[in-house]
């Protein structure tokens, strides 16, 4: 089993908790109408875990298309890119996304990843990301539920690309053709062409059930 992290098995936090929560740690108050206001220019800036940036500053466009692929690429292209709205907030913004209170899980995560464990199928986590995403999951609580994390930095393909693919069904010495990936964009729909099976999943709110009960009636 494969499962994509971003908007399968969790999303980041609403874009007015994450502008609130960051300018805090940097000992400012925000009122709820200039944080509603920042959050949605920051989000058109382009956001990590959030719509791409309808626009990616020359400056820019080096670091984002590696963005993936690098850690310090990922760090430079979102703090760069809402340093283009508040330069003070960038860094605090970013580590937003490195730590669990800057995300949630959906409702049906955590039970259908112990459904999987009990009934002795292996995870693999595939993400197309720029930071190591094990010890936040430990902090979600569910590292101890996945046998492998394949990310996009550490294995240098991304997603499409059927490579990534082969790599996580090599990690846990399965088949790929009795593989499937379950995730929520065509990238990973991807995994295709690496000869797996795929479901991709309509996107659902925050902390909502999303759909991954289904997966146990597809196995």
């Amino acid at each position: 089993m494969l499962l994509d992290f971003h908007g399968t098995l969790a999303q980041v936090e609403d874009p007015v908790r994450w502008v609130t929560k960051a300018a805090e740690t940097v000992g400012v108050t925000l009122d709820r109408g200039r944080a509603t206001v920042l959050a949605d220019r920051l989000t058109t800036a382009g956001r990590a875990g959030g719509p791409k940036p309808h626009r990616v500053p020359p400056h820019l466009a080096e670091v984002w298309s590696d963005r993936d692929l690098s850690e310090q690429a990922h760090r430079a292209a979102y703090e760069g890119l809402a340093a283009t709205v508040d330069a003070d907030l960038a860094r605090a913004l970013y580590d937003r996304l490195l730590i669990a209170d800057g995300w949630q899980l959906y409702a049906d995560t955590l039970s259908t990843l112990h459904a999987l464990r009990s009934a002795g199928v292996p995870v693999a986590v595939v993400s197309n990301i720029g930071f190591d995403l094990r010890m936040l999951a430990e902090e979600l609580g569910f590292a101890a539920l996945v046998d492998e994390f394949v990310l996009s930095y550490e294995v240098g393909r991304i997603k499409p690309d059927p490579a990534i693919f082969y790599k996580a069904c090599a990690a846990l010495r399965a088949d790929p053709e009795r593989t499937l990936m379950v995730g929520d964009t065509p990238t990973d729909a991807g995994a295709a062409a690496a000869g797996c099976s795929v479901l991709v999943l309509p996107e659902s709110e925050p902390g909502r059930i999303h759909g991954l009960g289904g997966i146990l009636r597809l196995l």
